[in-house]
Formats: C-alpha cells, structure tokens, sequence
C-alpha cells in the first residue's frame, strides 16, 4: 500500500480584515472532495517567524531557532503544497516570502499548486510566486485565478462565503488539485517516500 502523503494547505495572509482563511478552508474541502490524501490547513498567523533572525543561510540547513527548526519539520513531512494568497500590488504578501525563505531544502521537488485572489483574479500575485517557488526548486503544476469584486475589497469586512462566491470556479479548483495530486504520485514523489522513510 503506498503511503499517502500530506497535503498542506498554506493561508498567506495576516491581515486583520483577511478572507484568506475561509479561502484556504474552502479549498482544503474541495481537496477533500477530490483525493484521498490529508490535508491541513497552516494558518502563517500561528507561526512567528521573525524576518532574517537566522544567523545562517537557508540552504546550509543549520538552523538555531525553535521556531526555525519546527517550520522545517512541518514543511518537510508534507508531500505537495497548496499556496492561497490575495494579490497586493501586483505581488503577493511579505509574510508568504518570509515563510518561504526561512527554508531551502524542505522546499525542494515538491510539487506544489496556486490559489490566488483579487479584482482581476490575482494572476500577477501567481506569476510572481511561481517565479519564486521555482527558485526553492518547487514543481508549481496548477494555478487558480479567484476573481473578487471592487465593492467587496473596498468594504473589507472580512467576510466572505467562498462556495457562493467562487461556486462557477470550483471545477476548476478541483482540476488544479487533482493535477496536485497526481504529480505526487509520479517519479518525484517514490524517490521522497523513500528518502523520508529511510530517515525515520
């Protein structure tokens, strides 16, 4: 039987009027709904990661902080990763690049899949990301483009109901999440089940 690997789910907002989170649950269900994996929602609100307070590089993997030492083991136990992101200003947030660039090899081969928002869908937000995940050595396989109205983003009350909201884009979402989890049952994914059961 092979294993069935984690899923994580990654809220990359922290805003204190964000709708990211009902965003990432929405998704998480939709994935639910579309495989058998696990999946978890991580909310980047609970991980305090202070910006550069490593005294060395990400890629040295020598890490000194707690709360260093506890992101990579979380990033490191998942199989692919589901990034939901709003766009701000033609980019994605601060805190989501913080969380990336506290670590380098956790990073590496994992497929990974981009939900983004904004008034046009958040399609720069993705592209920037890409770019980036890219850089880690990620295997970005599957966007999805959630467009927001004006009046909604100007309001920025918060709330949202993404099911009604986003209900002629699930499809989709689901599509995108089944190419997630259909790359992480390809090459990649044998030669990660048998490195990490080897190190266990």
């Amino acid at each position: 039987m092979i294993h069935q690997s984690k899923i994580l789910v990654i809220i990359g907002s922290v805003r204190g009027q964000r709708i990211c989170p009902q965003i990432a649950h929405w998704v998480a269900e939709a994935g639910r709904e579309t495989t058998a994996r696990e999946i978890e929602v991580v909310d980047l609100k609970d991980w305090k990661l202070p910006m550069d307070d490593e005294p060395g590089i990400p890629a040295a993997h020598d890490y000194v902080n707690d709360h260093t030492k506890a992101w990579s083991r979380k990033i490191a136990d998942a199989g692919g990763i589901v990034f939901v992101a709003p766009q701000y200003n033609w980019g994605y947030p601060a805190v989501l690049k913080n969380a990336i660039d506290h670590l380098y090899k956790e990073w590496h081969g994992k497929p990974a899949m981009i939900v983004s928002y904004g008034h046009r869908g958040g399609g720069k937000c993705a592209a920037q990301l890409r770019q980036v995940l890219k850089g880690v050595q990620m295997k970005p396989v599957a966007k999805a483009l959630l467009k927001i109205d004006k009046e909604r983003i100007k309001a920025n009350t918060g709330d949202i109901d993404p099911a009604a909201v986003f209900a002629r884009q699930k499809q989709s979402l689901k599509n995108g999440l089944a190419k997630l989890d259909k790359a992480m049952r390809g090459p990649w994914w044998r030669r990660f089940s048998a490195r990490t059961s080897h190190s266990k």
